[in-house]
Protein backbone atom coordinates (compact mmCIF):
# COMPACT_ATOMS: atom_id res chain seq x y z
CA UNK A 1 0.00 0.00 0.00
CA UNK A 2 1.49 3.09 -1.08
CA UNK A 3 1.28 6.35 1.87
CA UNK A 4 0.04 8.82 -0.74
CA UNK A 5 -3.79 7.25 -0.77
CA UNK A 6 -5.97 7.98 1.75
CA UNK A 7 -6.85 5.31 4.10
CA UNK A 8 -10.17 4.50 5.98
CA UNK A 9 -10.94 6.46 9.27
CA UNK A 10 -14.31 5.19 9.49
CA UNK A 11 -15.43 2.06 7.99
CA UNK A 12 -18.14 3.72 6.06
CA UNK A 13 -14.79 5.40 4.10
CA UNK A 14 -14.28 2.01 2.32
CA UNK A 15 -17.32 1.80 0.33
CA UNK A 16 -16.70 5.29 -1.21
CA UNK A 17 -12.74 4.52 -1.58
CA UNK A 18 -13.78 1.59 -3.21
CA UNK A 19 -15.80 3.58 -6.00
CA UNK A 20 -13.15 5.92 -6.59
CA UNK A 21 -10.46 3.60 -7.24
CA UNK A 22 -12.71 1.13 -9.56
CA UNK A 23 -13.66 4.85 -11.87
CA UNK A 24 -10.21 5.67 -11.89
CA UNK A 25 -9.30 1.83 -12.57
CA UNK A 26 -6.94 1.78 -9.63
CA UNK A 27 -6.02 -1.96 -9.24
CA UNK A 28 -3.44 -1.69 -6.23
CA UNK A 29 -5.46 1.24 -4.41
CA UNK A 30 -8.77 -1.64 -4.45
CA UNK A 31 -6.39 -4.00 -3.11
CA UNK A 32 -4.93 -1.84 -0.47
CA UNK A 33 -8.80 -1.93 1.12
CA UNK A 34 -8.43 -5.33 1.77
CA UNK A 35 -6.54 -7.13 4.66
CA UNK A 36 -4.26 -9.53 3.33
CA UNK A 37 -6.36 -12.76 3.77
CA UNK A 38 -9.38 -11.08 2.84
CA UNK A 39 -12.17 -13.13 1.24
CA UNK A 40 -13.98 -11.04 -1.89
CA UNK A 41 -16.98 -13.26 -3.24
CA UNK A 42 -17.04 -13.03 -7.10
CA UNK A 43 -19.20 -14.68 -9.90
CA UNK A 44 -17.26 -17.64 -9.94
CA UNK A 45 -16.80 -18.15 -6.32
CA UNK A 46 -14.25 -16.84 -3.59
CA UNK A 47 -11.23 -14.54 -3.90
CA UNK A 48 -9.12 -14.92 -0.97
CA UNK A 49 -5.70 -13.14 -0.11
CA UNK A 50 -4.48 -10.00 -2.10
CA UNK A 51 -3.01 -12.31 -4.77
CA UNK A 52 -6.69 -13.36 -5.93
CA UNK A 53 -8.62 -10.05 -5.13
CA UNK A 54 -5.96 -8.67 -7.38
CA UNK A 55 -6.76 -11.00 -10.34
CA UNK A 56 -10.34 -10.12 -9.66
CA UNK A 57 -9.82 -6.27 -9.99
CA UNK A 58 -7.92 -6.29 -12.92
CA UNK A 59 -10.29 -8.09 -14.69
CA UNK A 60 -13.69 -6.05 -13.89
CA UNK A 61 -10.86 -2.78 -14.45
CA UNK A 62 -10.37 -3.79 -17.65
CA UNK A 63 -13.95 -4.23 -18.81
CA UNK A 64 -13.80 -0.27 -18.19
CA UNK A 65 -17.22 -0.26 -16.68
CA UNK A 66 -18.40 3.44 -15.14
CA UNK A 67 -19.61 2.92 -11.76
CA UNK A 68 -22.65 4.99 -10.09
CA UNK A 69 -22.69 5.53 -6.32
CA UNK A 70 -25.52 4.01 -4.47
CA UNK A 71 -26.75 4.90 -0.93
CA UNK A 72 -24.14 3.90 1.77
CA UNK A 73 -25.98 2.65 4.84
CA UNK A 74 -24.54 3.50 8.48
CA UNK A 75 -22.12 1.23 9.15
CA UNK A 76 -23.29 -1.48 12.69
CA UNK A 77 -20.47 -1.31 15.06
CA UNK A 78 -19.38 -3.96 17.53
CA UNK A 79 -15.66 -3.68 18.84
CA UNK A 80 -13.13 -3.34 15.83
CA UNK A 81 -15.78 -5.06 13.57
CA UNK A 82 -18.18 -3.22 11.58
CA UNK A 83 -20.95 -4.29 8.90
CA UNK A 84 -20.98 -1.92 5.98
CA UNK A 85 -23.37 -2.37 3.15
CA UNK A 86 -24.41 -0.11 0.11
CA UNK A 87 -27.68 0.27 -1.52
CA UNK A 88 -26.64 0.06 -5.57
CA UNK A 89 -28.18 2.12 -8.34
CA UNK A 90 -29.09 -0.39 -10.49
CA UNK A 91 -31.05 -2.06 -7.12
CA UNK A 92 -28.67 -4.56 -5.72
CA UNK A 93 -26.67 -4.48 -2.48
CA UNK A 94 -23.38 -4.72 -1.14
CA UNK A 95 -22.64 -6.03 2.13
CA UNK A 96 -19.03 -6.33 3.91
CA UNK A 97 -17.24 -6.82 7.10
CA UNK A 98 -14.48 -4.41 8.13
CA UNK A 99 -11.92 -4.59 10.75
CA UNK A 100 -10.12 -1.81 12.53
CA UNK A 101 -6.64 -2.15 12.42
CA UNK A 102 -3.80 -1.53 15.04
CA UNK A 103 -3.28 2.10 13.69
CA UNK A 104 -6.96 2.81 13.83
CA UNK A 105 -7.90 2.47 10.16
CA UNK A 106 -10.44 0.41 8.88
CA UNK A 107 -10.06 -2.90 5.91
CA UNK A 108 -12.17 -5.10 4.61
CA UNK A 109 -12.06 -8.72 5.53
CA UNK A 110 -14.94 -9.72 4.08
CA UNK A 111 -16.92 -8.29 0.70
CA UNK A 112 -20.01 -9.23 -0.92
CA UNK A 113 -19.60 -6.61 -4.09
CA UNK A 114 -23.71 -7.76 -5.22
CA UNK A 115 -25.90 -9.62 -2.67
CA UNK A 116 -29.14 -9.03 -4.39
CA UNK A 117 -28.18 -8.72 -8.15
Amino acid sequence: MTSDRQRAAQPEDLNRFVLERLNAGDVDGLVALYEPDAVLIVPTGRAVGHRAIRAAYEQLVAARLEFAPGETQPAIRNGDLALTAVRLAGGGATVEVARRQPDGTWLWVIDQPNLLG
